[in-house]
């Protein structure tokens, strides 16, 4: 998995991923940090977490997607949900659920022909949970895959 320093949203306007994955909280608001962005750039995204049950924590570890048909090429915005609520302290991303979702990513994405998936640092900004943990899992679970993890630089 490679890291890039960048605008995830402009990059994937710009044809960059094929898929990308944020993380939500099974509250369906995305109201805030990169899933705000998310939801204004992309309402397709919004529309498919609003489709799901609000505040049920079975929702923990597995996603949904909205399909978008713009910028010259289809685009899987991934509503991966690893959080149940924003509020509260400490630590509010569940690492169990972010492994069960890029499990599940991985094997819905990962056969042929072969997808470039962009991420940002998730779980690591609103949600508080430590990067190098996060991070280990994402290797290890979209292992094989074409992922690239954008870390948010407005320059880029």
């Amino acid at each position: 998995m490679r890291t890039v320093q960048g605008d995830l949203i402009q990059l994937a306007k710009a044809g960059e991923f094929d898929v990308i994955i944020h993380g939500c909280n099974c509250q369906c608001s995305m109201g805030a940090g990169i899933a705000l962005a998310i939801r204004e750039a992309f309402p397709e995204a919004y529309a498919a977490d609003r489709a799901t049950p609000r505040g049920d924590r079975g929702k923990l570890g597995t996603f949904s997607v909205g399909i978008v048909d713009r910028y010259h090429h289809e685009l899987h915005v991934v509503n991966a949900y690893t959080q149940y609520h924003w509020e509260g302290e400490g630590v509010l991303v569940d690492y169990a659920a972010i492994r069960r979702c890029m499990y599940r990513l991985k094997r819905r994405y990962a056969r042929p022909p072969r997808l470039r998936i962009g991420l940002p640092k998730m779980g690591a900004g609103l949600a508080r949970g430590d990067w190098h943990t996060i991070r280990a899992i994402l290797e290890e679970e979209l292992d094989g895959t074409d992922a690239t993890v954008v870390e948010f630089d407005r320059t880029g």
